[in-house]
Protein backbone atom coordinates (compact mmCIF):
# COMPACT_ATOMS: atom_id res chain seq x y z
CA UNK A 1 0.00 0.00 0.00
CA UNK A 2 1.69 3.22 -1.10
CA UNK A 3 -0.83 6.06 0.18
CA UNK A 4 0.78 8.46 -2.88
CA UNK A 5 -1.35 10.14 -4.51
CA UNK A 6 -2.42 9.70 -8.08
CA UNK A 7 -4.04 12.47 -9.86
CA UNK A 8 -6.92 11.79 -12.43
CA UNK A 9 -6.98 13.37 -15.68
CA UNK A 10 -10.34 12.83 -18.11
CA UNK A 11 -10.16 13.57 -21.56
CA UNK A 12 -13.98 11.79 -22.44
CA UNK A 13 -15.08 15.01 -23.78
CA UNK A 14 -12.24 15.99 -26.20
CA UNK A 15 -10.20 12.40 -26.97
CA UNK A 16 -13.20 10.15 -26.50
CA UNK A 17 -15.49 12.03 -29.14
CA UNK A 18 -13.35 10.68 -31.28
CA UNK A 19 -14.22 7.28 -31.53
CA UNK A 20 -15.70 6.46 -34.53
CA UNK A 21 -20.14 6.94 -34.21
CA UNK A 22 -19.50 8.71 -30.85
CA UNK A 23 -20.38 12.17 -31.93
CA UNK A 24 -21.23 14.36 -28.27
CA UNK A 25 -24.05 16.89 -28.30
CA UNK A 26 -23.25 20.01 -25.94
CA UNK A 27 -26.04 18.90 -23.63
CA UNK A 28 -24.46 15.06 -23.33
CA UNK A 29 -21.27 17.06 -23.04
CA UNK A 30 -22.81 19.21 -20.01
CA UNK A 31 -24.40 16.13 -18.08
CA UNK A 32 -20.97 13.89 -18.25
CA UNK A 33 -19.38 17.01 -17.16
CA UNK A 34 -21.32 16.62 -14.16
CA UNK A 35 -20.85 12.76 -13.79
CA UNK A 36 -16.87 13.09 -13.59
CA UNK A 37 -17.39 16.67 -11.27
CA UNK A 38 -19.56 13.83 -9.07
CA UNK A 39 -17.36 10.87 -8.94
CA UNK A 40 -14.15 13.03 -8.21
CA UNK A 41 -12.48 13.27 -11.36
CA UNK A 42 -9.26 15.70 -10.89
CA UNK A 43 -9.04 17.00 -14.12
CA UNK A 44 -11.49 17.51 -16.94
CA UNK A 45 -10.81 17.53 -20.41
CA UNK A 46 -13.64 19.62 -21.77
CA UNK A 47 -12.65 20.13 -25.48
CA UNK A 48 -10.64 22.07 -27.85
CA UNK A 49 -11.80 25.60 -27.85
CA UNK A 50 -12.19 27.06 -31.84
CA UNK A 51 -11.84 23.82 -33.09
CA UNK A 52 -15.71 23.05 -33.36
CA UNK A 53 -18.86 25.02 -32.97
CA UNK A 54 -19.86 22.26 -30.63
CA UNK A 55 -16.63 23.00 -28.27
CA UNK A 56 -17.04 26.70 -28.46
CA UNK A 57 -20.69 26.36 -27.24
CA UNK A 58 -20.22 24.06 -24.27
CA UNK A 59 -17.16 26.10 -23.46
CA UNK A 60 -19.65 29.04 -22.88
CA UNK A 61 -22.27 26.93 -21.23
CA UNK A 62 -20.16 24.71 -18.78
CA UNK A 63 -21.78 24.62 -15.35
CA UNK A 64 -20.13 25.41 -12.49
CA UNK A 65 -18.03 22.00 -11.43
CA UNK A 66 -16.64 21.99 -7.63
CA UNK A 67 -14.45 19.42 -7.75
CA UNK A 68 -12.29 18.89 -10.94
CA UNK A 69 -9.86 21.27 -12.55
CA UNK A 70 -11.55 22.08 -15.75
CA UNK A 71 -9.28 22.18 -18.60
CA UNK A 72 -8.87 23.24 -22.14
CA UNK A 73 -6.95 21.75 -24.85
CA UNK A 74 -5.06 22.85 -27.72
CA UNK A 75 -1.77 22.96 -29.35
CA UNK A 76 0.99 24.80 -28.85
CA UNK A 77 1.78 28.43 -30.69
CA UNK A 78 2.78 27.95 -34.47
CA UNK A 79 6.16 28.16 -36.24
CA UNK A 80 6.07 31.59 -37.38
CA UNK A 81 4.42 33.03 -34.76
CA UNK A 82 4.93 34.73 -31.32
CA UNK A 83 3.05 32.98 -28.79
CA UNK A 84 0.97 36.12 -28.26
CA UNK A 85 -0.33 36.51 -32.01
CA UNK A 86 -1.42 32.79 -32.22
CA UNK A 87 -4.83 32.67 -32.51
CA UNK A 88 -4.80 29.16 -31.16
CA UNK A 89 -3.28 29.98 -28.22
CA UNK A 90 -5.45 33.19 -27.89
CA UNK A 91 -8.91 30.76 -27.83
CA UNK A 92 -6.79 28.31 -25.58
CA UNK A 93 -6.47 31.51 -23.11
CA UNK A 94 -9.40 33.21 -22.99
CA UNK A 95 -11.41 29.95 -22.54
CA UNK A 96 -13.53 29.39 -19.33
CA UNK A 97 -11.44 27.46 -17.56
CA UNK A 98 -8.95 26.78 -14.93
CA UNK A 99 -5.91 25.21 -16.78
CA UNK A 100 -4.89 24.34 -20.22
CA UNK A 101 -3.44 21.55 -21.78
CA UNK A 102 -1.16 21.89 -25.13
CA UNK A 103 0.49 19.19 -27.04
CA UNK A 104 3.83 19.16 -29.01
CA UNK A 105 5.82 17.31 -30.24
CA UNK A 106 9.05 15.44 -28.86
CA UNK A 107 9.69 13.08 -31.15
CA UNK A 108 12.49 14.17 -33.77
CA UNK A 109 10.61 12.45 -37.10
CA UNK A 110 7.77 14.13 -36.50
CA UNK A 111 9.91 17.62 -36.04
CA UNK A 112 11.13 16.51 -39.27
CA UNK A 113 8.39 15.46 -41.46
CA UNK A 114 5.45 16.77 -39.89
CA UNK A 115 6.30 20.07 -38.79
CA UNK A 116 8.86 20.23 -40.82
CA UNK A 117 11.28 23.12 -38.91
CA UNK A 118 14.23 23.14 -37.33
CA UNK A 119 14.58 20.92 -34.05
CA UNK A 120 15.34 23.60 -31.89
CA UNK A 121 12.57 25.74 -33.41
CA UNK A 122 10.49 23.00 -31.42
CA UNK A 123 12.00 23.26 -28.56
CA UNK A 124 11.19 27.11 -28.84
CA UNK A 125 7.60 26.36 -29.59
CA UNK A 126 7.37 24.38 -26.23
CA UNK A 127 8.66 26.61 -24.04
CA UNK A 128 6.94 29.45 -25.21
CA UNK A 129 3.70 28.53 -25.25
CA UNK A 130 4.28 26.88 -21.62
CA UNK A 131 5.44 30.15 -20.30
CA UNK A 132 2.49 31.91 -22.01
CA UNK A 133 -0.24 29.25 -20.78
CA UNK A 134 1.07 29.64 -17.33
CA UNK A 135 1.10 33.48 -17.39
CA UNK A 136 -2.04 33.46 -18.33
CA UNK A 137 -4.13 30.53 -16.98
CA UNK A 138 -1.96 29.83 -13.45
CA UNK A 139 -1.61 26.20 -14.41
CA UNK A 140 -0.38 24.83 -18.02
CA UNK A 141 0.38 21.46 -18.78
CA UNK A 142 2.22 19.81 -21.67
CA UNK A 143 1.12 16.79 -23.59
CA UNK A 144 4.31 15.36 -24.95
CA UNK A 145 3.03 13.56 -28.21
CA UNK A 146 4.70 10.61 -29.23
CA UNK A 147 7.25 10.25 -26.41
CA UNK A 148 7.97 6.88 -26.22
CA UNK A 149 8.36 6.45 -29.78
CA UNK A 150 10.76 9.48 -30.03
CA UNK A 151 12.59 8.20 -26.62
CA UNK A 152 13.15 4.95 -28.65
CA UNK A 153 15.03 6.75 -31.48
CA UNK A 154 16.51 9.54 -29.74
CA UNK A 155 16.54 9.98 -26.29
CA UNK A 156 18.40 12.85 -25.90
CA UNK A 157 15.80 14.88 -28.13
CA UNK A 158 12.79 13.32 -25.97
CA UNK A 159 13.65 14.71 -23.20
CA UNK A 160 15.14 17.76 -24.26
CA UNK A 161 11.31 18.44 -25.37
CA UNK A 162 9.88 17.43 -22.17
CA UNK A 163 12.54 19.42 -20.45
CA UNK A 164 11.96 22.65 -22.39
CA UNK A 165 8.27 22.31 -20.89
CA UNK A 166 9.31 21.50 -17.44
CA UNK A 167 11.60 24.30 -17.27
CA UNK A 168 9.09 27.10 -18.38
CA UNK A 169 6.81 25.76 -15.98
CA UNK A 170 4.18 23.57 -16.99
CA UNK A 171 2.59 21.62 -13.93
CA UNK A 172 2.33 18.20 -15.00
CA UNK A 173 4.41 17.23 -18.19
CA UNK A 174 2.20 13.99 -19.90
CA UNK A 175 4.35 11.48 -21.15
CA UNK A 176 2.06 9.99 -24.02
CA UNK A 177 2.07 6.75 -26.16
CA UNK A 178 -0.16 8.35 -29.14
CA UNK A 179 0.49 5.39 -31.57
CA UNK A 180 -0.19 2.88 -28.74
CA UNK A 181 2.17 0.41 -29.87
CA UNK A 182 4.53 0.38 -26.86
CA UNK A 183 4.60 -2.39 -24.32
CA UNK A 184 4.78 -2.35 -20.63
CA UNK A 185 8.12 -3.25 -19.78
CA UNK A 186 8.92 -0.16 -21.83
CA UNK A 187 6.62 2.11 -20.69
CA UNK A 188 8.42 1.37 -16.93
CA UNK A 189 11.93 0.84 -18.07
CA UNK A 190 11.68 4.87 -19.92
CA UNK A 191 9.74 6.48 -17.21
CA UNK A 192 11.95 5.06 -14.66
CA UNK A 193 14.74 6.72 -16.71
CA UNK A 194 12.90 9.82 -17.09
CA UNK A 195 12.81 10.23 -13.48
CA UNK A 196 16.33 9.06 -12.20
CA UNK A 197 18.49 9.40 -15.28
CA UNK A 198 17.12 12.81 -16.56
CA UNK A 199 16.07 14.57 -13.50
CA UNK A 200 12.01 15.02 -14.20
CA UNK A 201 10.16 14.42 -10.82
CA UNK A 202 7.60 12.27 -11.03
CA UNK A 203 5.04 14.40 -9.08
CA UNK A 204 5.70 16.13 -12.02
CA UNK A 205 4.55 13.67 -14.45
CA UNK A 206 1.65 12.15 -16.03
CA UNK A 207 1.15 9.38 -18.45
CA UNK A 208 -1.28 9.34 -21.91
CA UNK A 209 -1.84 5.64 -23.75
CA UNK A 210 -3.65 4.23 -26.14
CA UNK A 211 -5.16 1.17 -26.33
CA UNK A 212 -3.76 -0.77 -29.99
CA UNK A 213 -1.92 -3.43 -28.50
CA UNK A 214 -5.00 -3.86 -25.91
CA UNK A 215 -2.36 -2.59 -23.08
CA UNK A 216 -2.98 1.30 -22.07
CA UNK A 217 -4.57 0.56 -18.72
CA UNK A 218 -1.42 -2.10 -17.94
CA UNK A 219 0.99 0.88 -19.63
CA UNK A 220 -0.49 3.01 -17.60
CA UNK A 221 -0.40 0.92 -14.13
CA UNK A 222 3.33 0.57 -15.52
CA UNK A 223 3.95 4.34 -15.15
CA UNK A 224 2.79 4.60 -12.32
CA UNK A 225 4.87 2.23 -10.49
CA UNK A 226 7.77 3.91 -12.48
CA UNK A 227 6.73 7.17 -10.85
CA UNK A 228 4.31 9.30 -12.80
CA UNK A 229 1.76 10.63 -10.33
CA UNK A 230 -0.54 11.99 -12.74
CA UNK A 231 -2.95 9.16 -15.23
CA UNK A 232 -4.94 10.38 -18.23
CA UNK A 233 -7.96 8.39 -19.81
CA UNK A 234 -11.51 8.22 -20.64
CA UNK A 235 -14.49 6.15 -19.53
CA UNK A 236 -15.14 3.29 -21.07
CA UNK A 237 -12.06 3.55 -22.95
CA UNK A 238 -13.52 5.64 -25.34
CA UNK A 239 -11.10 7.15 -27.99
CA UNK A 240 -10.07 7.02 -31.22
CA UNK A 241 -8.84 3.83 -33.24
CA UNK A 242 -8.42 1.37 -30.33
CA UNK A 243 -9.05 3.77 -27.84
CA UNK A 244 -7.71 5.12 -24.65
CA UNK A 245 -6.54 3.55 -20.92
CA UNK A 246 -9.95 2.77 -19.30
CA UNK A 247 -10.20 5.05 -16.36
CA UNK A 248 -13.29 2.75 -15.32
CA UNK A 249 -10.48 -0.14 -15.25
CA UNK A 250 -7.72 2.11 -13.63
CA UNK A 251 -9.36 3.75 -10.71
CA UNK A 252 -10.12 1.05 -8.33
CA UNK A 253 -6.75 -0.87 -9.69
CA UNK A 254 -5.22 2.09 -8.48
CA UNK A 255 -6.92 2.36 -4.96
CA UNK A 256 -7.95 -0.92 -4.32
CA UNK A 257 -5.20 -2.82 -5.63
CA UNK A 258 -2.22 -0.73 -5.38
CA UNK A 259 -3.39 1.56 -2.30
CA UNK A 260 -3.08 4.66 -4.25
CA UNK A 261 -5.05 8.11 -3.14
CA UNK A 262 -6.89 9.93 -5.31
CA UNK A 263 -9.07 12.38 -5.62
CA UNK A 264 -12.46 9.88 -5.51
CA UNK A 265 -13.41 9.28 -2.34
CA UNK A 266 -13.89 5.66 -0.83
CA UNK A 267 -17.40 7.02 -0.38
CA UNK A 268 -18.12 8.15 -4.08
CA UNK A 269 -15.96 5.16 -5.62
CA UNK A 270 -19.19 3.06 -5.71
CA UNK A 271 -20.46 5.67 -8.01
CA UNK A 272 -17.98 4.57 -10.61
CA UNK A 273 -20.91 1.67 -12.07
CA UNK A 274 -23.60 4.52 -12.45
CA UNK A 275 -21.14 7.01 -14.63
CA UNK A 276 -20.00 3.90 -16.70
CA UNK A 277 -23.54 3.48 -17.40
CA UNK A 278 -24.77 6.75 -18.00
CA UNK A 279 -22.27 7.01 -20.71
CA UNK A 280 -23.05 4.25 -22.71
CA UNK A 281 -27.01 5.49 -22.01
CA UNK A 282 -25.97 8.74 -23.16
CA UNK A 283 -24.35 6.79 -26.26
CA UNK A 284 -27.46 4.63 -26.74
CA UNK A 285 -25.46 1.51 -26.91
CA UNK A 286 -25.46 -1.24 -24.60
CA UNK A 287 -23.01 -1.66 -21.57
CA UNK A 288 -20.06 -4.32 -21.47
CA UNK A 289 -21.28 -6.80 -19.95
CA UNK A 290 -17.73 -8.36 -19.28
CA UNK A 291 -16.23 -4.91 -18.50
CA UNK A 292 -14.15 -5.37 -15.24
CA UNK A 293 -15.33 -3.83 -12.24
CA UNK A 294 -18.50 -2.27 -13.75
CA UNK A 295 -20.27 -5.09 -16.21
CA UNK A 296 -23.28 -6.81 -15.28
CA UNK A 297 -21.24 -10.28 -15.35
CA UNK A 298 -18.10 -8.87 -13.46
CA UNK A 299 -19.65 -10.75 -10.10
CA UNK A 300 -21.52 -12.97 -12.40
CA UNK A 301 -21.08 -16.54 -10.78
CA UNK A 302 -22.10 -20.38 -13.04
CA UNK A 303 -20.59 -22.76 -12.12
CA UNK A 304 -21.85 -24.66 -9.19
CA UNK A 305 -18.48 -25.40 -7.19
CA UNK A 306 -17.85 -21.66 -7.80
CA UNK A 307 -21.37 -20.78 -6.16
CA UNK A 308 -20.87 -23.25 -3.39
CA UNK A 309 -17.62 -21.89 -2.35
CA UNK A 310 -19.16 -17.93 -2.85
CA UNK A 311 -22.23 -18.74 -0.34
CA UNK A 312 -19.76 -19.73 2.08
CA UNK A 313 -17.29 -16.84 1.61
CA UNK A 314 -17.46 -14.29 -1.41
CA UNK A 315 -13.27 -13.81 -1.45
CA UNK A 316 -13.16 -17.29 -2.90
CA UNK A 317 -14.09 -16.08 -6.35
CA UNK A 318 -14.15 -12.81 -6.19
CA UNK A 319 -11.01 -10.40 -6.31
CA UNK A 320 -13.27 -7.18 -4.81
CA UNK A 321 -16.21 -6.79 -3.23
CA UNK A 322 -18.84 -5.74 -5.71
CA UNK A 323 -20.25 -3.33 -4.20
CA UNK A 324 -17.18 -0.99 -3.49
CA UNK A 325 -17.61 -0.33 -7.50
CA UNK A 326 -21.39 0.05 -6.98
CA UNK A 327 -22.40 -3.16 -8.80
CA UNK A 328 -23.38 -6.10 -7.17
CA UNK A 329 -23.16 -10.27 -7.01
CA UNK A 330 -25.23 -12.40 -9.97
CA UNK A 331 -25.77 -15.73 -9.41
CA UNK A 332 -26.42 -17.52 -13.10
CA UNK A 333 -28.78 -20.73 -13.48
CA UNK A 334 -28.18 -22.85 -16.24
CA UNK A 335 -26.57 -26.73 -16.57
CA UNK A 336 -23.49 -25.67 -15.05
CA UNK A 337 -25.89 -24.94 -11.72
CA UNK A 338 -25.35 -26.68 -8.84
CA UNK A 339 -28.14 -26.94 -5.63
CA UNK A 340 -26.34 -23.32 -4.83
CA UNK A 341 -26.59 -21.94 -7.75
CA UNK A 342 -30.38 -22.68 -7.25
CA UNK A 343 -30.82 -21.97 -4.16
CA UNK A 344 -28.92 -18.28 -4.72
CA UNK A 345 -31.12 -17.41 -7.28
CA UNK A 346 -34.43 -18.63 -5.48
CA UNK A 347 -33.46 -16.09 -2.34
CA UNK A 348 -32.97 -13.26 -4.86
CA UNK A 349 -36.81 -13.99 -6.21
CA UNK A 350 -37.17 -14.32 -2.76
CA UNK A 351 -38.50 -17.86 -3.05
CA UNK A 352 -38.53 -19.64 0.12
CA UNK A 353 -36.98 -22.88 0.21
CA UNK A 354 -34.10 -24.45 1.91
CA UNK A 355 -31.63 -26.85 0.85
CA UNK A 356 -33.39 -29.79 2.34
CA UNK A 357 -36.59 -29.44 1.10
CA UNK A 358 -37.52 -32.01 -1.50
CA UNK A 359 -38.48 -30.06 -4.39
CA UNK A 360 -35.33 -28.82 -5.11
CA UNK A 361 -33.57 -31.68 -6.88
CA UNK A 362 -37.07 -31.17 -9.24
CA UNK A 363 -36.37 -27.77 -9.87
CA UNK A 364 -32.48 -28.19 -10.61
CA UNK A 365 -33.41 -31.24 -13.07
CA UNK A 366 -35.84 -28.94 -14.57
CA UNK A 367 -33.80 -26.25 -15.35
CA UNK A 368 -31.19 -28.38 -16.66
CA UNK A 369 -33.33 -29.70 -18.32
CA UNK A 370 -35.09 -26.41 -20.15
CA UNK A 371 -30.57 -25.48 -20.61
CA UNK A 372 -30.31 -27.89 -22.69
CA UNK A 373 -33.39 -26.87 -24.93
CA UNK A 374 -31.87 -23.34 -25.27
CA UNK A 375 -33.27 -21.76 -22.46
CA UNK A 376 -30.41 -19.39 -21.13
CA UNK A 377 -31.74 -18.52 -17.67
CA UNK A 378 -28.70 -16.72 -17.01
CA UNK A 379 -29.82 -14.01 -19.14
CA UNK A 380 -33.67 -13.84 -18.50
CA UNK A 381 -33.97 -13.61 -14.59
CA UNK A 382 -37.80 -12.83 -15.18
CA UNK A 383 -38.98 -16.03 -17.32
CA UNK A 384 -36.32 -18.20 -14.47
CA UNK A 385 -38.51 -16.68 -11.57
CA UNK A 386 -41.70 -17.56 -13.61
CA UNK A 387 -40.17 -20.80 -14.02
CA UNK A 388 -39.74 -21.89 -11.07
CA UNK A 389 -43.20 -20.42 -9.64
CA UNK A 390 -44.65 -21.82 -11.98
CA UNK A 391 -43.48 -25.24 -11.17
CA UNK A 392 -44.02 -24.82 -7.65
CA UNK A 393 -47.80 -23.61 -7.80
CA UNK A 394 -47.23 -19.92 -6.63
CA UNK A 395 -48.53 -18.12 -9.95
CA UNK A 396 -51.95 -16.81 -10.72
CA UNK A 397 -53.01 -17.49 -14.17
CA UNK A 398 -53.74 -14.04 -15.33
CA UNK A 399 -54.45 -15.29 -18.66
CA UNK A 400 -54.29 -17.29 -21.30
CA UNK A 401 -52.74 -16.71 -25.16
CA UNK A 402 -55.27 -19.24 -27.47
CA UNK A 403 -54.16 -18.66 -30.59
CA UNK A 404 -52.80 -15.77 -32.42
CA UNK A 405 -51.85 -14.97 -36.72
CA UNK A 406 -49.44 -12.87 -38.12
CA UNK A 407 -49.32 -11.39 -41.56
CA UNK A 408 -46.79 -9.11 -43.57
CA UNK A 409 -48.14 -7.48 -46.53
CA UNK A 410 -45.38 -5.56 -48.69
CA UNK A 411 -47.32 -2.66 -50.97
CA UNK A 412 -47.46 0.81 -52.43
CA UNK A 413 -48.68 3.12 -49.41
CA UNK A 414 -51.23 6.43 -50.72
CA UNK A 415 -48.38 8.40 -50.53
CA UNK A 416 -46.75 6.05 -53.96
CA UNK A 417 -43.57 4.64 -50.96
CA UNK A 418 -43.26 0.75 -51.42
CA UNK A 419 -43.51 -0.55 -47.83
CA UNK A 420 -44.16 -3.68 -45.69
CA UNK A 421 -47.00 -3.62 -43.12
CA UNK A 422 -47.40 -5.79 -40.33
CA UNK A 423 -50.75 -7.04 -39.11
CA UNK A 424 -51.14 -9.58 -35.82
CA UNK A 425 -54.52 -10.80 -34.66
CA UNK A 426 -54.89 -12.54 -31.22
CA UNK A 427 -56.96 -14.83 -29.00
CA UNK A 428 -56.46 -14.48 -25.29
CA UNK A 429 -58.90 -15.80 -22.82
CA UNK A 430 -58.79 -13.33 -19.26
CA UNK A 431 -61.00 -14.51 -16.78
CA UNK A 432 -64.30 -16.04 -18.02
CA UNK A 433 -64.28 -14.02 -21.79
CA UNK A 434 -62.57 -14.25 -24.66
CA UNK A 435 -60.49 -11.34 -26.35
CA UNK A 436 -60.08 -11.36 -29.78
CA UNK A 437 -58.13 -8.33 -31.22
CA UNK A 438 -56.33 -7.17 -34.17
CA UNK A 439 -53.48 -4.79 -34.58
CA UNK A 440 -50.85 -3.73 -37.19
CA UNK A 441 -46.94 -2.65 -36.09
CA UNK A 442 -43.60 -1.86 -37.51
CA UNK A 443 -42.80 -5.48 -37.72
CA UNK A 444 -44.70 -9.10 -36.28
CA UNK A 445 -43.37 -8.77 -33.19
CA UNK A 446 -44.41 -5.17 -32.62
CA UNK A 447 -47.78 -5.72 -34.03
CA UNK A 448 -48.08 -8.76 -31.76
CA UNK A 449 -47.24 -6.53 -28.95
CA UNK A 450 -50.51 -4.01 -30.04
CA UNK A 451 -52.67 -6.84 -30.58
CA UNK A 452 -51.94 -8.33 -26.57
CA UNK A 453 -51.85 -4.75 -25.08
CA UNK A 454 -54.93 -4.19 -27.04
CA UNK A 455 -56.33 -7.70 -25.48
CA UNK A 456 -54.84 -7.36 -22.00
CA UNK A 457 -54.87 -3.71 -21.06
CA UNK A 458 -58.54 -3.22 -20.38
CA UNK A 459 -58.28 -6.03 -17.63
CA UNK A 460 -54.54 -5.22 -16.29
CA UNK A 461 -54.08 -1.10 -17.42
CA UNK A 462 -50.40 -1.92 -15.03
CA UNK A 463 -49.38 -3.05 -18.12
CA UNK A 464 -49.54 0.35 -19.95
CA UNK A 465 -46.53 1.83 -18.09
CA UNK A 466 -44.32 -1.31 -19.17
CA UNK A 467 -42.47 -0.70 -22.89
CA UNK A 468 -39.87 -3.04 -24.85
CA UNK A 469 -36.64 -1.54 -24.91
CA UNK A 470 -34.23 -4.40 -26.38
CA UNK A 471 -34.83 -7.46 -29.00
CA UNK A 472 -32.31 -9.83 -29.58
CA UNK A 473 -32.08 -13.08 -31.61
CA UNK A 474 -29.35 -15.60 -31.45
CA UNK A 475 -29.53 -19.01 -33.79
CA UNK A 476 -28.73 -21.69 -31.63
CA UNK A 477 -28.15 -25.01 -33.91
CA UNK A 478 -28.96 -24.65 -37.67
CA UNK A 479 -30.65 -27.98 -38.99
CA UNK A 480 -31.62 -28.89 -42.72
CA UNK A 481 -31.23 -26.16 -45.09
CA UNK A 482 -32.38 -22.68 -43.65
CA UNK A 483 -34.07 -24.57 -40.79
CA UNK A 484 -32.91 -22.96 -37.38
CA UNK A 485 -33.94 -22.77 -33.65
CA UNK A 486 -33.94 -19.28 -32.66
CA UNK A 487 -33.54 -17.82 -29.27
CA UNK A 488 -35.03 -14.77 -28.60
CA UNK A 489 -34.30 -12.09 -25.71
CA UNK A 490 -36.55 -9.73 -24.84
CA UNK A 491 -35.82 -6.37 -22.36
CA UNK A 492 -38.18 -4.60 -20.97
CA UNK A 493 -38.56 -1.54 -18.41
CA UNK A 494 -41.10 -0.03 -16.18
CA UNK A 495 -42.05 3.78 -15.71
CA UNK A 496 -39.84 3.90 -12.53
CA UNK A 497 -36.65 2.57 -15.21
CA UNK A 498 -36.90 -0.82 -13.54
CA UNK A 499 -35.87 -3.65 -16.49
CA UNK A 500 -35.83 -7.51 -16.57
CA UNK A 501 -35.11 -9.49 -19.24
CA UNK A 502 -37.56 -12.64 -20.65
CA UNK A 503 -37.10 -14.97 -23.48
CA UNK A 504 -38.48 -17.99 -25.81
CA UNK A 505 -37.15 -20.63 -27.85
CA UNK A 506 -38.86 -22.27 -30.67
CA UNK A 507 -37.96 -23.45 -34.66
CA UNK A 508 -40.08 -20.54 -35.25
CA UNK A 509 -38.62 -17.21 -34.48
CA UNK A 510 -42.73 -15.43 -34.27
CA UNK A 511 -43.59 -18.22 -31.74
CA UNK A 512 -40.09 -17.77 -29.49
CA UNK A 513 -41.17 -14.02 -29.95
CA UNK A 514 -44.65 -14.26 -28.29
CA UNK A 515 -43.17 -16.71 -26.00
CA UNK A 516 -40.69 -14.28 -24.50
CA UNK A 517 -43.94 -11.70 -24.77
CA UNK A 518 -45.85 -13.48 -22.78
CA UNK A 519 -43.32 -13.54 -20.15
CA UNK A 520 -42.97 -10.09 -19.97
CA UNK A 521 -46.40 -9.76 -19.27
CA UNK A 522 -47.11 -11.97 -16.73
CA UNK A 523 -43.41 -10.96 -14.73
CA UNK A 524 -44.83 -6.98 -14.61
CA UNK A 525 -48.54 -8.08 -13.41
CA UNK A 526 -46.47 -10.88 -10.14
CA UNK A 527 -44.11 -8.36 -9.67
CA UNK A 528 -46.86 -5.27 -9.13
CA UNK A 529 -48.98 -7.76 -6.80
CA UNK A 530 -51.77 -7.88 -9.38
CA UNK A 531 -55.10 -10.37 -8.29
CA UNK A 532 -55.52 -12.08 -11.91
CA UNK A 533 -58.98 -11.37 -13.27
CA UNK A 534 -61.90 -14.16 -12.49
Amino acid sequence: MTGERIYLYDTTLRDGAQTQDVDFSVADKIAIAKDLDRLGIDYVEGGWPGANPTDDQFFAQVPELTRTTFTAFGMTRRPGRSAANDPGLSALFNARCKAVCMVGKSWDFQVDVALGIPREENLELIADSVAAAKAAKGEALFDAEHFFDGYKRNPDYAVRCIRAAYEAGARWIVLCDTNGGTLPDEIEAIVRAVVTEHGIPGERLGIHCHNDTENAVANSLAAARAGVRMIQGTINGLGERCGNANLVSLIPTLMLKMGFETGISRDDLPLLTEVSRNLDERLNRAPNRHAPYVGAAAFAHKGGLHVSAIEKDPACYEHVPPETVGNRRQIVVSDQAGRSNILARLREAGIDIDAKDARLPRLLDLVKQRDTEGYAYDTAEASFELLVRGELKQLPNYFELLRFHVTDERRYNAKGALVVESEAVVRVRVGGEIQLHVADGNGPVNALDHAMRKALEGSYPELKGVKLVDYRVRILAASAASGAMPRVLIRSQNVSGTEWSTLGVSTNIIEASMEALVDSYTYTLFKDGVTARG
